[in-house]
């Protein structure tokens, strides 16, 4: 753990260059750091850079989650990256605007068996709470959950259902934590249990190395990449992409791992170049 210790030093180190954070996600809107700017940041994020995990998957650990390694990554590089990336990201481009983020933790329970009934979860995943400045109000940011990222801040208010440009969206208590439900269909269903106590970076330095390197973990045995339209979600898992649309869905299934790069790079616009052979590395977990 020595490594990770290394990388937590003082703030004020890298300030995020928010101009070049505005190109990549192609964001002309107000600056004040209003309910408004959040909205539209949010949506502005979700849209421009995807998720992915093609690090972990060609055994590049991601730890440095700094302002600077994040800006280098998802900014310059036209790269995607999984929660602790986009979040972290996320969290300077709201700091440095004068919002007041804080870090929180999460224990996934989407598309698992037991979901809410089964034993805990790690907290292996990153969202935020952000307070608008002279209003005690806090929503819950998330630009980094994959297929099912919420799309607009959701009030931390119990039971307040947020209808986003796609699916609504509702806070529920569940013990001291909160629960965060999505409607599918005309169910809700749990995503993610929600502890409210902040958590420092060095937290989530902790909990990216460990889902990046974990032998087991989904990162780095799989291929996952996601991305948000004005009216779609494109969802990447190996071969398989999914397009939901409409109440719909479009399904593909690619035939080899050439087509699943040129999807990477022309569908999600992911940067491929410094990857090493990632054509065989994808071959290698198409089925996965």
């Amino acid at each position: 753990m020595d490594n990770i210790s290394a990388l937590s030093g003082p703030r004020g180190e890298f300030r995020i260059n928010l101009q070049a954070y505005f190109d990549r996600v192609s964001y002309r809107g107000a600056t004040e750091p209003t309910l408004e700017t959040l909205a539209a940041l949010v949506a502005a994020h979700v849209r421009r850079i995807p998720f992915e995990n093609l690090d972990p998957l060609t055994g590049v650990p991601v730890v440095d989650l700094s302002a600077a390694a994040l800006t280098a990554k998802l900014v310059t590089r036209a790269r995607g990256g999984y929660c602790y990336e986009h979040n972290n990201l996320m969290f300077e481009v709201l700091d440095e605007l004068g919002f007041a983020p804080q870090r929180l933790a999460a224990r996934v329970v989407w598309m698992t068996p037991e979901g809410l009934d089964g034993p805990p979860r790690p907290q292996t995943h990153q969202a935020l709470a952000v307070t608008i400045p002279g209003s005690d109000q806090r929503y819950l940011v998330d630009v980094g959950f994959g297929g099912q990222t919420p799309t607009a801040p959701i009030p931390l208010v119990p039971d307040a259902v947020q209808q986003t440009s796609h699916e609504p969206f509702r806070l529920r208590e569940h013990g001291a934590e909160y629960v965060l439900e999505t409607m599918i269909g005309q169910r809700w269903r749990p995503l993610y249990v929600l502890a409210m106590q902040p958590r420092p970076l060095i937290d989530m330095q902790v909990g990216s190395w460990y889902v990046s390197t974990y032998p087991e973990s989904n990162f780095v045995v799989g291929l996952s990449a996601a991305l948000v339209t004005d009216d779609a979600r494109w969802n990447l898992r190996g071969r398989n992409l999914a397009v939901h649309a409409g109440g719909g869905t479009e399904r593909v299934r690619f035939s080899d791992a050439a087509q699943v790069c040129a999807a990477l790079s022309e569908r999600f616009g992911i940067d491929l170049t410094g990857l090493g052979d990632i054509e065989a590395t994808v071959a290698a977990v198409l089925d996965t």
